[in-house]
């Protein structure tokens, strides 16, 4: 991977890995010469937990453990593996080489998720449009290494109000959601490929977005604010084969349109004509009952209703709860990871609310 670039006028978001292979990397050395970083070296540890896992048979004590890392290390252990300079951090971390770091990483999804089924999914492209709700999908798959490609998209800026469903820092504010996404996907996993469009999706975009015919997406998860969006994502990705998952954060609702098992089924399960949708995306207008028919009243939980009927009198902007955000990233991910894998999971609209499960 090549250095750190800046995208546009934006902070960067890629990091640098310095590769060893036994030998000295000079890069490495301008780094800690010239920026002076935070070094963070734990490879000992890193070795001495990937030896045991190569041995999960044999009970390790561990100073063995340890005694056998340094032996594979030898006498220059810093040559060993790769360094992973993070620009907005100021900060070189030392970790395995790719291969090894992806087996200590993945050793606990087994047999839960096998290892011929994660490498499968290495081979898989995901895309992400919005990234209130789509930002804990992406770290979620990110931390099961549930794709090899995220593409990832949101047009806005952090603002305060977000941080009641998105994690991130105060120290975040006023930076691309798409921009902090990859920062924190990249200091879980450097060498994940993630792919950043934080100009949003639009009509420019979206074929280069969907991956047009050279790297087409596996999988498309839909989590944006504009209906235009919404609509104009799934008449694409219908055209490309393309099924779409939508979690709306209300009523653990969770749509899945399986445009790759059924070519001709009707945006949002025909709840829209083609016609009506030609004319969204044409117009960027929708009328009320639009919205009504996608989402209708008889799906809406009734503290859902109260808030939209107060958007614009006591509240100004749509609710969502962490809760329900972080509950809907498990869902999609376990989802998306069955149909990436091949799995039987069919289209439809279904409801996982705890309100209706769990409480009298």
């Amino acid at each position: 991977m090549n250095a750190p670039t800046l995208e546009s006028s934006k902070l960067g978001y890629r990091v640098e890995l310095l590769p060893c292979n036994g030998l000295a990397n000079p890069r490495r050395s301008e780094i800690l010469e010239s920026r002076r970083p935070t070094v963070i070296d734990t490879i000992d540890a890193q070795v001495a937990e990937l030896i045991k896992m190569q041995e999960p048979s044999r009970p390790w004590s561990d100073e063995d453990s340890l005694i056998a890392a340094r032996q594979q290390l030898g006498d220059n252990p810093e040559l060993y593996g790769t360094w992973v300079y993070y620009s907005w951090r100021n900060t070189l971390v030392h970790l395995l080489s790719e291969a090894e770091f992806v087996q200590v990483r993945t050793n606990r999804n087994q047999h839960k998720i096998t290892a011929s089924e994660q490498q499968t999914l290495r081979s898989k492209r995901l895309g992400i449009i919005g990234l209130s709700v789509g930002s804990g999908i992406a770290l979620t798959m990110a931390m099961e290494r549930t794709v090899g490609v995220l593409r990832i998209a949101d047009f806005d800026d952090l603002e305060l109000s977000n941080l009641n469903r998105l994690r991130s820092s105060v120290c975040n504010l006023g930076l691309p959601k798409a921009v902090i996404a990859a920062r924190e996907i990249a200091e879980i996993d450097p060498y994940l490929k993630v792919e950043v469009f934080s100009s949003g999706v639009n009509a420019d975009n979206i074929d280069a977005f969907l991956g047009g015919d050279r790297q087409p997406l596996d999988l498309l998860v839909e989590e944006c604010d504009s209906l235009a969006i919404k609509i104009l994502a799934r008449v694409k990705a219908r055209e490309r084969g393309i099924p779409v998952i939508m979690e709306t954060s209300d009523r653990g609702m969770v749509d899945i349109e399986r445009f790759d098992l059924q070519p001709d089924l009707g945006i949002l399960h025909g709840r829209l004509s083609d016609e009506e949708c030609q004319t969204v995306i044409d117009s960027g207008t929708w009328t009320p009952e639009m919205t009504a028919r996608i989402m209708s009243p008889a799906e809406t939980s009734e503290r859902m209703k109260l808030s939209i009927s107060e958007l614009g009198k006591s509240i100004g902007r749509w609710p969502q709860l962490a809760s329900e955000v972080s509950s809907g990233a498990g869902v999609v991910t376990h989802l998306s990871r069955k149909i990436l894998l091949g799995d039987k999971v069919l289209k439809g609209r279904k409801f996982l609310d705890p309100y209706e499960l769990f409480l009298d």
